[in-house]
């Protein structure tokens, strides 16, 4: 592989990549805080309001088969810069959109830019280092990817309490621009290219499956089943998934291998991660409506509450690493499992009075139990698959992760609001509001109650790794 020719090189290259990084990660947490003046501004539902969530879990979950594609189709500077523009122009054009509509096609565009800027990132970092280094540059860029989302809500806050929402994008905007030229300046071609085909038929078909359950469980409750708004869009998504699956069998080289699902200690994690996002994404987009609200606290105590979890999960992350070296995941998959479902649980009967200190604790719990659960079971999900079982095996799961958590956002947020809705008077609203968001989580508390029977029956430490290559049993 083409590495860069001396250490400045790399280093410079890395920093570019970094800043990139830091920002896009930023900018996929921040507006969980912005959510509610959001909808106040535009004057829109929750409903609609969460899409800038889950619209963006969508896209970056539908880029990520493309951008194995793009990374060995087109060389790394040409690559990364238009990853960046597309970051940076959609961040421009939501800073700038005068409604809703604008805002989330801004939004869509920007994690477009964010889902190749990841992947790519990953990839060059570990070709452009000696082995010996690569551990210790993951651990930075790690840290960078994991800490920028952590600290995202609480500096989101400042600036909505003091400023505007439109700041972040503004902020958005400046950086992707300045990394831009950097880029043109600094970074060299490092991977190697190939001429490949690319797979538009399976690209089109996975997409609409993705966009289809997303859009038809995002309409729940507001409409009857078996309407347009619902039943045609899962329909499409049932008929594209089944078409996307057989093809995807039946071509030499497959925009997602799945045969990897195969392997029973893939497909249990795969199980276990999807519904794991699906909780996440729906609790992070429904809690700070709850917070800003029912009790009518500011963008920043919304992210100061959060905070202490968020942090306490940065600080348990690398600690469950080492624990899985030793123990293995069983009994971390125990305890994380129990962490979110009794936070979970303890979220179902909120109030109008229920304290700070309350909400600060069962935050911190989850944040605890997603720590025990989220990287150990992406190690544990390939500990049977060698070679390229294990590439294809980290796309499938990135790719289905991501999609399960703007799934997840739709249904919490249209379950929230079916429920509030049925209550909602004038009177009552903030009551009714308070009504929907315990319903929402008690539905969350459900899919984990079904994660911890996975987990007690099905997964079991592996001592012995057996091999298992793409395609074979």
């Amino acid at each position: 592989m083409t590495k860069t020719s001396t250490p400045r090189e790399r280093n410079l290259t890395f920093a570019v990549l970094l800043i990139g990084t830091l920002i896009s990660s930023l900018l996929q947490t921040a507006l969980t805080t912005a959510l509610p003046d959001i909808i106040k501004e535009f004057n829109v539902t929750a409903n609609a309001g969460q899409w800038l969530t889950s619209g963006f879990s969508l896209a970056m979950g539908i880029m990520i088969p493309a951008t194995a594609f793009l990374i060995k189709r087109l060389p790394t500077k040409v690559l990364f810069i238009a990853s960046m523009l597309l970051f940076g122009g959609g961040s421009l054009l939501a800073a700038l959109a005068p409604n809703f509509v604008l805002l989330l096609v801004g939004r869509i565009i920007q994690s477009m830019g964010t889902g190749i800027l990841l992947s790519l990132t990953q990839v060059v970092i570990l070709t452009i280092y000696p082995p010996a280094q690569q551990g210790g540059v993951m651990g930075i860029y790690g840290l960078a990817a994991s800490a920028a989302p952590i600290i995202a809500p609480t500096i989101t806050g400042f600036l909505i309490d003091y400023m505007s929402w439109r700041v972040i994008f503004w902020t958005g905007f400046a950086v992707a621009a300045a990394d831009v030229v950097l880029a043109l300046i600094v970074v060299k071609n490092v991977l190697p290219t190939e001429k490949l085909r690319f797979d538009l038929p399976s690209f089109l078909l996975i997409s609409t499956a993705f966009t289809g359950i997303t859009l038809g469980f995002g309409n729940l409750g507001t409409a009857p089943f078996f309407s347009m708004t619902i039943a045609l869009p899962l329909a499409l998504a049932l008929v594209a998934g089944a078409a996307f699956v057989y093809r995807d069998l039946h071509v030499d080289q497959p925009l997602l291998d799945l045969r990897v699902f195969k392997d029973r200690v893939f497909r249990t994690a795969v199980i276990l991660s999807v519904l794991m996002y699906a909780v996440l994404m729906a609790v992070s987009t429904i809690f700070p409506i709850y917070v800003q609200t029912v009790h009518h606290l500011s963008a920043t105590m919304s992210g100061l509450i959060m905070m202490p979890g968020a942090l306490a999960m940065a600080v348990l992350s690398p600690i469950t690493g080492r624990l899985y070296d030793r123990f293995g995941i069983r009994p971390l998959a125990i305890v994380g499992v129990l962490l979110m479902l009794v936070s979970t649980v303890g979220t179902s009967f909120l109030t109008t009075s229920t304290s700070i200190a309350y909400l600060m604790i069962t935050w911190a719990m989850r944040s605890m139990g997603l720590a025990f659960l989220m990287m150990p079971m992406v190690t544990w999900s390939v500990t049977q698959l060698s070679g390229g079982a294990i590439a294809s095996a980290s796309a499938v799961l990135t790719t289905l992760r991501t999609v399960a958590g703007a799934v997840g956002a739709s249904i919490g947020v249209a379950l929230m609001s079916f429920v509030a809705n049925q209550g909602n008077t004038s009177a009552h609203a903030v009551v009714a509001t308070a009504t929907g968001v315990n319903a929402a989580f008690i539905a969350m508390a459900v899919i984990v109650a079904i994660m911890a029977v996975i987990v007690l029956v099905n997964v079991r430490t592996v001592k012995h790794t057996a091999v298992v290559a793409a395609g074979k049993e």
